[in-house]
């Protein structure tokens, strides 16, 4: 049996095996292994952020050519979509599987393919091998949640990785799930040609969003022929008569109906990739959403650390990333570096308009305590909105009333993630309101929204 010695073990070879890796032989000449049994790079530049959001610039491309292109002069044909070059087109933008092996052992790392399960706190078996290591982190991610829908193991479900794979469009599409994946795929879908329906238990879509700004989405996707269903369960999916047949029941109880639908896409929750790893061995501490971690992503075993979605906490590219680096920082100076810190962690969801929000919502910051007040600006009212007759979008600005400093800021509208991005750092750094209010800003931009719901709070001036 093949035995060898690492100074680290990256358990996967996602966002952030790959950043925890890289810090740790930069900065420290660590001896690192990667082990990956799946794909090599990750979720994200494979089957996610990238290869989506390739498909929902197709999509609003499609989209602004059928609905805008006549109305600015532009004469064209109706745009219509076909699947396959779409595909053939998202798969140029990927790099192939043995470029990624090439590359990470060109940075200097061993690299193994393959299931890797603890043999005890320091040693990792995979196929024939074992490893042992002094720090272990573990970065295996996470994958589709399958909701307890009954019949659901006799229909061939798609999910975003095999959703990108379809090479003819669905007649029609039933998304389960509203979150931000259901959202996305199903406005794509929808752009594309599909009939979408989108089931949901909430009462809101985007649930971890301020819900003002998530009734704004919803409307302007309801607006687009979207039929979006709240407060139901599919409760059984079966075959019947050449189709496939949803049954929907209210969550609280009442008539059921049923929905045919063409194909169905799993998006209502993800579950963290850890069965394989035989954490009993090792005494790794579990709970429901994943690996138990602190604010150092230690986990209950020293000397191991768990970073991305398979700690459950926040389940973003870039928060896998920073929680990787905060963990190798904690590996070589214990104790003495940072800790996570999730309080301005600005985030967006890809529809046409975006839903981007940083900072705490209206909701979280009554339940924290603070006396809230809230301005709202709709972008609808902003000169860069006429020129594409916008009806939906708003910029909603949450601030202490005291203190006037910003709590949070949630944005409906084009590029919604950029302007949110770039006032993230402001939030963090205590900006208040009337600062946003006094500030200049460059005209005509969707970002100038900000400032006009800022002005809205100005004492004594008028709305």
């Amino acid at each position: 049996m093949k035995t060898e010695h690492y100074d680290l073990i990256a358990i996967g070879a996602g966002s952030a095996a790959r950043d925890g890796a890289n810090k740790a032989s930069k900065e420290h000449g660590a001896k690192v292994a990667l082990i990956e049994h799946e794909r090599w790079g990750g979720s994200c530049p494979n089957v996610a952020c990238s290869p989506t959001k390739a498909y929902l610039v197709a999509a609003d491309l499609a989209h602004d050519i059928n609905t805008l292109a006549n109305k600015l002069g532009i004469e064209v044909g109706p745009a219509t979509t076909n699947l396959a070059k779409v595909k053939a087109r998202k798969e140029t933008l990927k790099k192939p599987q043995p470029k990624w092996v090439e590359d990470l052992q060109a940075a200097g790392f061993d690299t193994y393919e393959g299931t890797a399960s603890f043999v005890d706190p320091h040693t990792i078996r995979v196929g024939d091998a074992e490893f042992t290591a002094d720090k272990i982190l573990i970065a295996t991610g996470s994958r589709t949640a399958v909701p307890p829908i009954e019949g659901i193991e006799e229909i061939d479900w798609l999910d975003h990785v095999t959703a990108l794979e379809l090479e003819e469009l669905p007649e029609s599409l039933l998304v389960v799930g509203a979150g931000a994946v259901g959202l996305e795929f199903g406005q794509t879908f929808s752009r594309f040609g599909s009939k979408v329906t989108i089931v949901d238990p909430l009462d809101e879509i985007a649930p971890h969003t301020d819900r003002h700004a998530a009734l704004e989405l919803h409307e302007a996707l309801v607006d687009e022929g979207i039929q979006i269903i709240l407060g139901s369960f599919v409760r059984k999916v079966a075959a019947r008569d050449g189709t496939s047949v949803a049954t929907i029941v209210p969550r609280e109880g009442g008539m059921e109906h049923e929905i045919e639908f063409d194909r169905l896409l799993l998006a209502s929750g993800r579950s963290p990739n850890i069965e394989e790893l035989n954490l009993e061995a090792a005494g790794v501490e579990t709970y429901k959403l994943g690996i138990v971690v602190d604010d150092r992503m230690r986990t209950n075993v020293s000397g191991i650390w768990a970073a991305g979605d398979v700690n459950g906490r926040a389940l973003f590219t870039p928060v896998a990333q920073y929680e990787a680096r905060i963990a190798v920082e904690d590996m070589y100076r214990a104790g003495e570096g940072p800790t996570a810190d999730y309080s301005v962690l600005p985030t967006a969801i890809f529809t046409d308009p975006e839903l981007a929000g940083v900072g705490l919502t209206q909701m979280e910051a009554e339940e924290q305590g603070f006396e809230a007040e809230t301005v709202v600006h709709l972008f609808k009212h902003q000169r860069r909105a006429t020129f594409t007759d916008a009806k939906h979008g708003l910029f909603k600005i949450i601030f202490d009333r005291q203190s006037r400093r910003v709590l949070g800021l949630h944005v409906v509208a084009p590029g919604a993630s950029d302007v949110v991005q770039g006032f993230s750092i402001s939030i963090r750094l205590g900006v208040t309101v009337d600062d946003l209010a006094m500030a200049h800003h460059v005209f005509p931009t969707i970002g100038e929204g900000v400032k006009a719901a800022a002005e809205q709070a100005l004492i004594g001036v008028p709305a």
